[in-house]
C-alpha cells in the first residue's frame, strides 16, 4: 500500500490552478470543468527532475495517468471526501505549519542569520542603566524619560562614575542590590547573541569598548550601555560539580569549608567524583546524576565565581581546588568542552531562535511593507478616534465595557481587498487589552493607538496568510500536492486497498482466474556454503560428503577466530541469486563454484522440488497488492463512463509535439 501512496504522491503531482493567462490553453476538461496545459506541464517537468530515466513513461502514459489522476479527485470531491471533518483537521495543521515557512523575508531572514552567527562568535561584558517608559506611554511621559536618561548620559561623559550613577539612578533593580542581591551598579557581565533582548543587544555590539552609547529604547524603557570589554566565546562546557550548603545558624552539624577539603582530598587520591557527588553534594537535582549539569556557556550563570572556575578548567575529568560561591562550598570537574560549530551547522537552529526572538519585528516590518504594496487596503479615517472617544473615566477599570451600539460595531475599520474588518472586532481586542492593565494609570489615547498598530499588524499578516494560495505560486503548488494527495488517499484507502483487504471471495476468485501468475520454479531445499579460501572450501566439501553436521564442520573450519565458512540452509528457487552460476540441479553435494579469487560455494541438494502452483496462504500479501492493481484498473474504467471527459486533441498534439 505504501508504494501506492508514493506513486500517487510523487507520479501525479497535484499544483493549484492560478488565475490563467490568455495564452494558457485547456488540455481537457472534466464535465466541464478546465485542466489547462501549464498545469500538465508543471507536473511533466517536475517528474522529469525527480525521477529516474529509466523508470521515466513517454507523454502518452504521463497523460494518461494525469487523467486518472483528475478523474479521481473528481470522484472524491463528489464523495465529499474533503468535508470529513478528519481530513479538513489534517489539512489546517499543514497548511499552519507549511505557512509558518512563507510569512518570513528571506533576505532580512539571511542577513539576521548570518548577523546572530557573528555576535555569537563574541562576548561583550557591559553596564547599563535603565529610565523605565512603556511602549505605550504618552508622548509627554516618554520625552520625560528620554530627557532624563540624555541627563545622565551628560553627566558620566563629563567625569561622573558609570557605577555609581547606576546605583543612584537606574530602575533595573539588580543595580542596587538588595539584602539578598549584592549591588552590581548595572554591570550585566559578559553575554553573547540572544541573552538580552534584540535593540540592547545591537547597541551594545555596536558600541565601542570604553564609550557610552546613545539611548536605546526596549520593551523596559531608555538605556545608556558602556561596554568594558569583548573577548571571543569559547563555546558551553558541561561540569559536574559537588556542593555543600553554607552553614546557618542554629544548625549542629561539621563545618562545610573543613568537610569540602576532605572530600578534596580523597578526589586527590583516586576516588570517584560521581559516588562523592551522590553521598555528599546538598545539591539533590544533580547529585544523582554523579553531580553533572546541564550544559552552559559564559554568562548563563547567576554565580560569576563558579563560572569563572568552571571556565579556568582545561582538560577533561580535571578538577578545582575548593572555593565559596553565593550558594556554598563547591568542588567543580570538567567533563567535556563544545566548541562553536560551523555557520553551516548552525543554521538551522538560528533560524527558529529568530523566529522566537525580538529579532522577527525586524522580519515582520519588512512582510508589512510588502503586504501593503500587494493589496489595496482602505482604512478608516476617524476610527482612532472613534475608539479614543470611548475612555471615559472608567476605561482602565474592570467596569469599562465593550460598546454594545450596533451601528458603531458594525462600522468599517480597514478593508482588505474584498475583506472587510469591523469595529467590532477592535473593540473585542481593546477590552482584551485592556483587562491586563486594569487599575493602571495609562495615557489612554497612547494606549489606544499602540494596542491599534500592534491590531492592524495583526490582521494584516493574518489576511496574508489566509491568502497566500492566491500570492506565492510555490505555496500554492506545494499546499496543493499535499492537499490533493491526502483527499486521494482517503479515496483509495475507501475504494481500493480496504475492499481488497476485506473482499475475501474476490481474492479468492481473483487468485484462481490468475494461478499462472502465481508459480514456484524448480527448486531445491539445500545447504549453501560459502568460503573465502579454496581450502577450506575443499575442506567444506569433503565433509559434507561424510554427512557431518553443520556445526560440527564450523567447529573444524572455523579456529583461530577466523570464520572460513558460513552456511545458509534454505529452499531456493532456479536462478536464486545465492546460487552460483552455472548450478545444476543434481541431489548430494556439488562440486566448487569459483566466482572470483574470495568467493568459493559448495551446495548440499537434500531435496528437487518440481516447479508448482503457490498456495493463496503462501503469496497473500502479493495476491492482495496484484488484486489492489485489478481493481483500481476497473475502478478507472468505471470512472472514464461515469464522467464526460473532453480532450483537446489540437491542444494535445500541439503540446506533445513540443514536449518531444
Amino acid at each position: 500500500m505504501k508504494n501506492s501512496i508514493q506513486l500517487v504522491l510523487i507520479l501525479l503531482v497535484s499544483l493549484t490552478s492560478f488565475a490563467q493567462s490568455k495564452k494558457d490553453k485547456v488540455l481537457f476538461s472534466i464535465e466541464g470543468e478546465p485542466t489547462y496545459v501549464s498545469e500538465f506541464s508543471r507536473v511533466y517537468k517536475k517528474n522529469l527532475d525527480i525521477i529516474d530515466k529509466k523508470d521515466q513513461k513517454d507523454i502518452e502514459e504521463y497523460f494518461d495517468l494525469f487523467l486518472q489522476y483528475k478523474l479521481k479527485l473528481k470522484e472524491a470531491r463528489n464523495l465529499n471526501l474533503h468535508e470529513k471533518e478528519t481530513y479538513k483537521k489534517e489539512l489546517a495543521g499543514y497548511r499552519k505549519q507549511l505557512s509558518s515557512n512563507y510569512l518570513t523575508d528571506n533576505n532580512a531572514t539571511e542577513q539576521l542569520v548570518k548577523e546572530a552567527y557573528d555576535r555569537l562568535q563574541k562576548e561583550v561584558r557591559a553596564s547599563h542603566i535603565l529610565i523605565n517608559v512603556t511602549l505605550d506611554a504618552a508622548p509627554k511621559d516618554t520625552l520625560l524619560a528620554y530627557n532624563k536618561i540624555m541627563k545622565i548620559r551628560k553627566s558620566i561623559l563629563d567625569g561622573a562614575d558609570f557605577g555609581e550613577v547606576a546605583m543612584e539612578n537606574s530602575d533595573d533593580p539588580s543595580a542596587k542590590g538588595n539584602q539578598k542581591i549584592k549591588p552590581n551598579k548595572g554591570d550585566l557581565g559578559y553575554f553573547s547573541a540572544f541573552r538580552m533582548v534584540y535593540p540592547f543587544e545591537s547597541a551594545a555590539f555596536n558600541t565601542k569598548i570604553g564609550d557610552v552609547s546613545m539611548p536605546i529604547r526596549t520593551q523596559f524603557g531608555y538605556h545608556i550601555i558602556k561596554v568594558m570589554d569583548v573577548r571571543a566565546n569559547v563555546g558551553d562546557i558541561t561540569v559536574a560539580h559537588i556542593l555543600l550548603l553554607d552553614k546557618k545558624e542554629g544548625e549542629n552539624k561539621e563545618n562545610p569549608e573543613d568537610k569540602i577539603q576532605d572530600i578534596y582530598t580523597q578526589l586527590q587520591s583516586g576516588s570517584d567524583f560521581g559516588k562523592l557527588a551522590k553521598r555528599f553534594s546538598e545539591d539533590r537535582s544533580t547529585a544523582v546524576n554523579d553531580g553533572k549539569l546541564p550544559k552552559f556557556g559564559r554568562g548563563r550563570l547567576r554565580s560569576k565565581e563558579f563560572e569563572d572556575v568552571a571556565f579556568s578548567l582545561t582538560k577533561p575529568e580535571e578538577f578545582s581546588k575548593p572555593f565559596k560561591s553565593e550558594f556554598g562550598w563547591h568542588v567543580v570537574k570538567l567533563i567535556s568542552k563544545h566548541e562553536m560549530k560551523s555557520f553551516e551547522d548552525e543554521k538551522g537552529v538560528l533560524e527558529r531562535k529568530i523566529k522566537g526572538d525580538k529579532r522577527a519585528n525586524v522580519i515582520n516590518t519588512s512582510i508589512l511593507k510588502k503586504i501593503k504594496k500587494l493589496y489595496t487596503i482602505t482604512e478608516s479615517k476617524d476610527a482612532r478616534e472613534d475608539f479614543i472617544a470611548l475612555a471615559d473615566p472608567n476605561f482602565f477599570s474592570r467596569n469599562w465595557k465593550k460598546p454594545t451600539d450596533p451601528t458603531f460595531l458594525n462600522k468599517t475599520l480597514v478593508q482588505v481587498k474584498d475583506t472587510k474588518i469591523k469595529y467590532d472586532e477592535f473593540a473585542s481586542y481593546l477590552l482584551k487589552a485592556n483587562a491586563r492593565f486594569a487599575n493602571k494609570k495609562q495615557d489612554p489615547k497612547s494606549f489606544i493607538n499602540y494596542q491599534y498598530t500592534q491590531f492592524m499588524e495583526a490582521k494584516l499578516l493574518a489576511f496574508y496568510e489566509s491568502d497566500l494560495e492566491n500570492v506565492n505560486e510555490d505555496f500554492a503548488a506545494i499546499y496543493g500536492e499535499y492537499r490533493d494527495g491526502l483527499l486521494l488517499f482517503d479515496l483509495m484507502e475507501t475504494e481500493i486497498w480496504e475492499k481488497a483487504k476485506i473482499d475475501t471471495l474476490g481474492l479468492e476468485k481473483f487468485f484462481n482466474e490468475n494461478k499462472e501468475n502465481y508459480k514456484w520454479e524448480k527448486r531445491v531445499e539445500a545447504v549453501i556454503a560459502s568460503c573465502t579460501e579454496e581450502d577450506a572450501a575443499k575442506q567444506v566439501q569433503q565433509l559434507l560428503q561424510e554427512g557431518k553436521s553443520l556445526e560440527d564442520i564450523k567447529q573444524a573450519v572455523n579456529k583461530d577466530s577466523k570464520v572460513n565458512v558460513i552456511f545458509s540452509p534454505g529452499v531456493y528457487e532456479e536462478a536464486h541469486r545465492n546460487l552460483p552460476e552455472g548450478f545444476k540441479f543434481e541431489k548430494g553435494v556439488s562440486t566448487i563454484y569459483n566466482d572470483g579469487k574470495t568467493d568459493f560455494t559448495i551446495v548440499k541438494v537434500n531435496e528437487i522440488i518440481p516447479a508448482s502452483h503457490k498456495e493463496l496462504s503462501e503469496i497473500k500479501g502479493k495476491v492482495i497488492s496484484d488484486y489492489q492493481v485489478y481493481l483500481e484498473e476497473e475502478w478507472i474504467k468505471t470512472l472514464k463512463k461515469n464522467y464526460k471527459v473532453d480532450i483537446n486533441k489540437k491542444v494535445y498534439r500541439k503540446l506533445k509535439k513540443y514536449i518531444k
